[in-house]
């Protein structure tokens, strides 16, 4: 009783320090994973000296032919941790200090200890392999006895004569297995509380970081202004409830959110030299006390004393800063990887609104060129037809010119985006006169419009080239007379816009029958509302073509 009361008196200063260790940057946290280097070497260094001050803290018995120790506690607590390699390492370390102190139980003691490490890295592999089983305290108390018995079972076999094998196996066999199973026991409590802190942290700072993305999300597609700023700046204060929050450019504070407003104010130009450091290397800049000490350039009296500096970049290139700043000279470790999670989240933010403009801008390019074309047929066959008219019918080609001047001043000047069926209709329906003009006795086309759907806003210039196209490609080629048809309705909660040909000579392998009017279309509506809407076809060779538009039921706003 005496030995295991000395044992655990020894256990309870590996336990202060195994708290200490476990509340250090130093302990490895990621539960699961192979350990980097670096955080070997810490566990190494950390559960050698644990061992070896088992060993030095222990209690010599019989003559000091063994030592009642501790020391199997470091090298299966490194063995479950860092695998076995480092079990063994540390179980060699251990047990050559342990041969240097002598006795006749010091080389089974020197050779179990390593064993022991070994059996922990062993268990260590087998939980990886399965990740749904967790390390626990039974895991580590389980490995620690049987290691200790293993231990007691060497002495017996490598320690002289029989009797005094047992001799020493009775003396602190109980008391080292009992004692090194619940102190192995006792640190995976602390370690697993440890980890799983680590891990409720992340899952906050990951809630928070969803949070903020959804906020956010399309606020920086208005641009990085100081409007924009001052959104954002207002967001992640709430969200993350530091002190402070500054958004700025690379020369001048943008936004300013929390204690200081009345010394902080937008538009000032930036002093601080942490927010030049990042600007400057692009790196995260930190003022915590530790590594700088944080001194506001605009009043004594700002309560501000730590903050974390992380730019933002554009393309490789830095185009500004998010600040989190507290009033403690200490900023939180949560705060730290959280600004710098939020950065590399506004950043990507960048990239996609710099690319959404970006291809927004091409289908704006895309769908200019069109509206500037004119297609030299279409013109010629046009004016002859109004000349071959005017004999005959000159009212009737001055409204055939009337409608001509109508459709290019419409294709040429559209002022919006966005405009209502109706109009697009009128449009429509200037081309059309012409084109019936041209085919008096083969072509008829027919509307069939909700009323209701009129004053529904609409991308520019979404009807007439499905027409074109219907008449070019379709109509125009048959020999027979032709009937287009042009329907607006609502069906599942959507609004269908048909244009309906009965020559039925679409052919999807050719470019010629889909037209690059028609992909700008549907490219256009794609990427204004999403890929469930835009332009679809249906064809019946010989029979018909549709061409369907889809459309949000309550159309676009803008």
């Amino acid at each position: 009783m005496r030995i295991l009361i000395s044992l655990m008196e020894a256990m309870s200063v590996f336990l202060v320090l195994s708290y200490l260790y476990c509340s250090s940057p130093a302990l490895p946290s990621r539960r699961g994973d192979r350990l980097p280097a670096r955080s070997k070497l810490s566990v190494y260094l950390f559960f050698s000296s644990v061992s070896i001050m088992g060993t030095y803290l222990g209690i010599r018995v019989l003559g000091g032919e063994a030592i009642a120790n501790t020391r199997a506690v470091g090298s299966v607590l490194a063995g479950l941790i860092g695998g076995p390699a480092l079990g063994a390492a540390v179980g060699a370390t251990a047990g050559l200090q342990r041969l240097t102190l002598g006795g006749g139980a010091a080389f089974p003691g020197a050779l179990a200890t390593t064993f022991e490490g070994l059996l922990g890295g062993w268990v260590c592999l087998a939980l990886r392999r399965r990740p749904e089983r967790r390390m626990s305290w039974r895991t580590a108390a389980g490995v620690t006895a049987a290691g200790e018995v293993l231990h007691q079972g060497l002495v017996l076999l490598l320690t002289g004569p029989l009797p005094e094998g047992l001799a020493i196996v009775r003396a602190i066999g109980p008391a080292m297995i009992l004692s090194n199973t619940v102190g192995a026991a006792l640190f995976m409590v602390v370690y697993q509380n440890r980890l799983d802190l680590v891990d409720r942290i992340g899952a906050a700072s990951s809630a928070r970081a969803l949070t903020i993305a959804e906020r956010t999300l399309g606020l920086l597609a208005k641009g990085y202004g100081p409007e924009v700023a001052v959104q954002l700046a207002a967001i992640l204060r709430e969200e993350t409830g530091v002190g402070a929050v500054a958004i700025t450019d690379l020369e001048r504070l943008l936004a300013w959110e929390g204690l200081g407003t009345d010394h902080h104010l937008p538009g000032a130009d930036i002093r601080s030299p942490w927010t030049r450091q990042a600007i400057a290397t692009g790196q995260v800049a930190i003022a915590d006390g530790l590594r700088g000490r944080y001194e506001c350039r605009f009043s004594r009296a700002c309560p501000l004393r730590s903050v974390v500096v992380v730019p933002l970049q554009l393309d490789g290139n830095v185009i500004g800063t998010v600040q989190l700043f507290e009033t403690s000279h200490r900023l939180a470790a949560t705060n730290r990887r959280l600004g710098e999670g939020i950065a590399a989240l506004l950043s990507s933010q960048l990239v996609l609104s710099r690319y959404q403009e970006q291809k927004n801008l091409l289908v704006v390019s895309e769908l200019k060129l069109l509206q500037a074309q004119v297609d030299p047929h279409f013109l010629f066959n046009s004016l002859n037809t109004i000349m071959a008219v005017t004999r005959i019918d000159p009212a009737r080609a001055r409204e055939l010119l009337r409608h001509l001047s109508r459709f290019f001043r419409k294709n040429l000047k559209r002022s919006s985006d966005l405009s209502t069926l109706e109009e697009e209709l009128a449009h429509v329906r200037s081309y059309l006169e012409i084109e019936k003009a041209r085919f008096p006795d083969r072509l008829t086309v027919e509307t069939e419009i909700d009323a209701s759907l009129l004053q529904l806003r609409v991308p520019t210039f979404t009807l007439q080239p499905l027409v074109e196209n219907a008449i070019k490609h379709g109509l125009s080629r048959s020999p027979n007379p032709g009937r287009a048809v042009i329907r607006a309705y609502r069906k599942d909660g959507m609004v269908l816009i048909d244009v309906e040909d009965d020559a039925g000579a679409y052919v999807p392998s050719d470019w010629r029958c889909t037209g690059l009017g028609m992909k700008i279309v549907d490219k256009r509506i794609k990427n204004l509302l999403g890929e469930a809407y835009g332009v679809t076809v249906h064809c019946v060779p010989q029979e018909l073509t549709r061409v369907t538009v889809r459309l949000p039921a309550e159309g676009l706003t803008g």
